[in-house]
């Protein structure tokens, strides 16, 4: 058995474990997160919700099991250092100078997976918002030669990253639209980008139905997109 095979079967039997294949709502599964100042955000709408592009078994483990871990972690470490819990998240992915050193990288990876997965599950919902606000689809009409060719230029970042990472979509020093990955759970905050747009391309976003083929992941979440949230993240970073 590899590597891919186990993560199914894995996959498969957390599912069981939290309830078979009835798709949950989220009032009927949200994990509950370590006591402390890190809380794990509710998705806003049904596991099943976004099918068919992204299925319910895959939505339920990625949100209460994969993030649940990042939240749990931060609070973890926050008992040894109470100040992660009161910086806010952006200074400490900016300047993690104040988390001892042996910490730093723990603190990188699992407050930048909160980060990044409290993004995501924002930028999606119920049947997509089917276009940009006017201000952004110029923005993007400025960069490249319409939306269709952006969302391909994004696919491609995704399927680039090797290994884990993120693709998006961020507003530069500049001011200025630009396509971007980050690997693992590194998050475009230190570079002084402002996200409009990422997308997770670990296996875990999409491995259960897509198997290896992040491609068609890809293309099928922007099924998903919330365009309004992404024009909103635009103007907020304009701003």
């Amino acid at each position: 058995m590899d590597r891919r095979e186990s993560l199914k079967l894995i996959g498969s039997a957390a599912f069981a474990a939290a309830g078979g294949f009835l798709a949950p709502t989220l009032a009927q599964a949200q994990a509950p997160a370590a006591d402390g100042p890190f809380k794990l955000p509710p998705l806003g709408y049904p596991f099943e919700a976004l099918e068919p592009h992204i299925d319910a078994q895959t939505m339920m483990i990625h949100h209460d099991r994969h993030h649940a871990a990042y939240v749990n972690a931060c609070n973890q470490i926050a008992k040894d250092v109470p100040a992660l819990g009161t910086t806010p998240i952006e200074q400490t992915l900016t300047d993690a100078a104040y988390i001892p050193v042996q910490l730093q990288q723990q603190v990188k990876n699992n407050l930048g997976g909160h980060w990044n997965h409290s993004f995501f599950w924002e930028l999606m919902k119920p049947g997509g918002a089917k276009e940009p606000s006017s201000e952004l689809k110029s923005a993007i009409g400025g960069s490249w030669k319409d939306v269709d060719e952006f969302k391909e230029r994004l696919n491609a970042a995704g399927v680039g990253r090797f290994g884990s990472g993120w693709a998006w979509l961020v507003v530069n020093k500049d001011k200025k639209l630009e396509l971007i990955s980050t690997a693992n759970q590194d998050t475009p905050i230190p570079l002084g980008a402002k996200p409009v747009i990422g997308v997770d391309v670990w296996e875990h976003a999409y491995y259960l139905k897509y198997q290896n083929r992040r491609p068609d992941y890809l293309k099928a979440w922007w099924n998903t997109v919330n365009w309004d949230k992404a024009s909103e993240n635009f103007k907020k970073a304009m701003a």
